[in-house]
């Protein structure tokens, strides 16, 4: 008897997850409801948030004339592939009406991928980890919150040791929150 008549179980990679860190931001509008509603329909496309660090607020870096920005990070699951998460995360700036009039602007909300699992992902529109992401205080503070012993492979450190490194001296202070704790 063939195998072709057996029925072996499929293994199916539909509900594997992946763990991700992503990037929240904004510095146009009331920014602080921008992070939660970036985070509040960052659930509604499955993408569950295990961890949210506090909310920083964090002065402009290269593009200097704009008002400060408000940042933090998630640390999440989702089952989405890399490409499939960030066309949708596209799709929820575009929905809150976030606009990048130039590169380093002020922007409603901005969403990125910081890091998907331990994978290095090059492609023209998505660079994983994110590019620079080791040299901006912006990130590795909320990062180092909330993951302060990540260590990427092709990274010379953990979370914590790389920000205790990092050139970059921009002005970094937690938000004082001005509504529900619980949330972002």
């Amino acid at each position: 008897m063939g195998f072709a008549n057996k029925r072996f179980p499929v293994s199916s990679t539909k509900n594997c997850m992946t763990v991700v860190y992503l990037a929240l931001g904004s510095n146009v509008g009331n920014r602080e409801e921008n992070l939660r509603e970036a985070e509040r329909r960052l659930r509604q496309l499955g993408v569950t948030v295990k961890r949210a660090s506090s909310i920083y607020e964090t002065a402009p870096v290269d593009y200097l004339d704009q008002p400060w920005f408000l940042n933090s990070v998630l640390q999440a699951e989702t089952d989405l592939a890399p490409q499939d998460l960030l066309r949708r995360m596209r799709e929820i700036e575009s929905a809150m009406g976030s606009k990048k009039p130039f590169a380093k602007g002020p922007r409603l909300i901005d969403l990125d991928i910081l890091l998907y699992g331990d994978e290095t992902i090059t492609t023209p529109d998505l660079q994983v980890p994110h590019a620079r992401m080791l040299e901006r205080l912006f990130v590795l503070v909320p990062l180092a919150e909330i993951a302060p012993t990540y260590r990427h492979p092709s990274w010379q450190g953990s979370v914590a040791e790389v920000l205790q490194k990092t050139p970059d001296r921009s002005e970094v202070r937690k938000h004082v929150r001005k509504s529900d704790p619980g949330s972002l």
